[in-house]
């Protein structure tokens, strides 16, 4: 196995593995490597430090204990809790004002949507989780009501 750091035409970096450089070469020649974040499929192989192991002797060793940052280490990307695109941004922000301007009521979303359609709830601003069938029974009656492009807090890890 073989991990590249690859790159497409739009700039954007990341990384894959393969079984062997030729067969990276095979399937990009096919189209099959795709950018991991814009799908284009004219990548590159990128610039990238290799992965050496020390000999075993040298593995013993103590390391020094202020290392000095390579200067990959300087550009490495940002922590995976951060935006790393600013579409990722752009889904951070939106989720934030849908948290603070929203009321969650959960799996009780397609009954309060209704209630308040039909004039039984006072209406607000809420966000919450629908089956699919739920979901189409309310467009289907009218009820405006759209998929967030974001997993609500509640359930991630």
């Amino acid at each position: 196995m073989i991990n590249y750091t690859l790159k497409c035409a739009n700039d954007h970096r990341f990384d894959s593995w393969f079984q062997s450089a030729a067969a990276f070469d095979k399937l990009k020649a096919a189209g099959m490597v795709a950018c991991a974040v814009c799908g284009d499929t004219n990548v590159e192989k990128a610039m990238m430090a290799p992965r050496v192991r020390p000999a075993r002797s040298a593995a013993a060793k103590p390391q020094d204990p202020t290392p000095v940052p390579s200067p990959e280490a300087a550009s490495a990307p940002s922590p995976l809790s951060q935006p790393a695109s600013p579409a990722e941004q752009a889904l951070k922000e939106l989720r934030d004002h849908v948290e603070a301007n929203s009321d969650y009521v959960g799996k009780d979303f397609a009954s309060e949507a209704r209630a308040m359609h039909d004039g039984d709830a006072p209406e607000r601003p809420i966000y919450g989780e629908a089956k699919v069938e739920e979901a189409k029974a309310l467009i289907e009656d009218g009820v405006p009501v759209a998929p967030l492009p974001f997993n609500i807090g509640r359930k991630t890890n």
